[in-house]
């Protein structure tokens, strides 16, 4: 088969991954698996692996081994010692996600049409996360008849509360190209236009009411009107509604209000105490106790509940950690501390490089262009990789996956442009 018709199929199991990681966590996993299986055959048929020698390339493999390394199954002393029957596996497939961000990268979208579909593909996701929260807040139900969740946030499409994150992650790739070509014609109309679509984009993240959302929400229109001046003021009205909101939303969404506010005054006065700063403390505790390897992929998950990580911090004044407040989950809830659980001082130093890594090739020429895409793609990674702050499980697909799809088109669009 020709490379074109190789690439077009690739494309478009790429262009179905978005529709996967919304509601078909399966059809994604297998259009990104017949992306890398078609990216490998296209490398081994022009001979050409450059894309494994670069930079990000090979933090992520000495990273990603030193993880399997952890999560080894092997008598090993001290190495894998919880759960590796099931966190080994979950290790070793994470290449599956490295491998798809550097077929999307050199491969994939290659080409400007290929990128433009693929912008598509993430401004229809966002609208469509946009429109079902807003028909959840005015109806009381999204269109699979879900109410919103329970602590006042908005679910959007989903059943469950994942809308506020995932909108932050791809809003501004979704909305700023848009915007700023809006913003950039002399004609009034399509300025107030351009206006109205920022303000409605931004005021739709509080609204949802998921406080890591509407902080990231926030950063990321920091981050846009430092790059594009044309957004200064656009900005500025944005927050100006979005904190008139907020401050009336106990009379126009009780429930935003009772999550954003109400919520995180509760958590803030007692944050040690509060089930993330519970859930961090028993964390950094396992991660203390095993140093040099961790406790391997799952390891926080099989091992938290034991007695031995029970203590407190004293030199910070951080009492001991208790089970009833909520200090034993599925994940740590951060990234960063994650990886230190997982793998130790070594797998969070190779974490950081690789977050670092990913920031800069993305960050290169920003300043000098000033491209409204790459400025949004800088922002959406920026807002996955920021360490303080709760998150998923890194990295389990239905939201990580959005970072690898992302990084990609930002990575191609570089490559192209470099």
């Amino acid at each position: 088969m020709q490379d074109h018709k190789l690439r077009r199929i690739a494309l478009l199991a790429t262009l179905l991954v978005p529709l996967g990681l919304l509601h078909a966590f399966v059809l994604a996993e297998i259009c990104i698996a017949v992306t890398d299986v078609l990216f490998l055959a296209h490398s081994f048929r022009t001979r050409d692996f450059s894309w494994a020698r670069q930079g990000w390339m090979k933090i992520a493999l000495i990273w990603w081994f030193w993880l399997l390394l952890c999560s080894t199954p092997l008598p090993w002393p001290g190495f894998g010692s919880a759960g590796w029957k099931m966190g080994f596996g979950q290790a070793f497939v994470v290449i599956r996600l490295i491998l798809f961000t550097a077929a999307l990268q050199h491969w994939v979208l290659a080409s400007r049409e290929s990128r433009r579909w693929a912008g598509w593909a993430l401004m229809l996701s966002a609208l469509w996360i946009a429109i079902e929260s807003w028909q959840q807040y005015l109806t009381g139900h999204n269109i699979f008849g879900d109410p919103r969740w329970a602590d006042g946030s908005l679910t959007g499409p989903f059943w469950k509360p994942r809308a506020g994150a995932l909108y932050t992650h791809i809003l501004y790739p979704a909305m700023l190209p848009a915007v700023a070509a809006l913003l950039a014609s002399p004609r009034v109309p399509r300025y107030v236009l351009g206006l109205a679509v920022a303000v409605a984009g931004i005021l739709t993240s509080v609204l949802i009411g998921q406080r890591m959302g509407v902080a990231l929400t926030g950063l990321g229109l920091v981050i846009a009107a430092f790059f594009l001046p044309r957004l200064r003021l656009p900005a500025a009205i944005a927050i100006i509604v979005s904190a008139a909101f907020l401050l009336a939303s106990p009379v126009l969404s009780p429930g935003t209000h009772a999550k954003l506010v109400g919520e995180t005054d509760k958590n803030m006065s007692h944050f040690s105490q509060s089930p993330y700063g519970e859930l961090y403390t028993r964390a950094m505790l396992m991660g203390v106790q095993s140093p040099w390897h961790g406790w391997g992929y799952n390891g926080f998950r099989e091992l938290c509940p034991e007695p031995r990580f029970n203590g407190g911090i004293p030199a910070l004044n951080i009492p001991p950690t208790q089970l009833a407040l909520g200090a034993c989950n599925l994940h740590p809830h951060n990234y960063y501390i994650q990886s230190f659980t997982d793998a130790g001082v070594p797998g969070l130093v190779l974490f950081v490089l690789l977050a670092f890594w990913w920031l800069k090739d993305m960050a290169a020429g920003l300043w000098r262009q000033r491209a409204p895409m790459q400025v949004a793609l800088f922002i959406a990674v920026v807002t996955y990789l920021w360490p303080i702050g709760s998150t998923d499980e890194f990295p389990t697909l239905y939201m990580l996956g959005w970072l690898f799809f992302l990084l990609g088109l930002g990575l191609a669009m570089k490559r192209d442009n470099g």
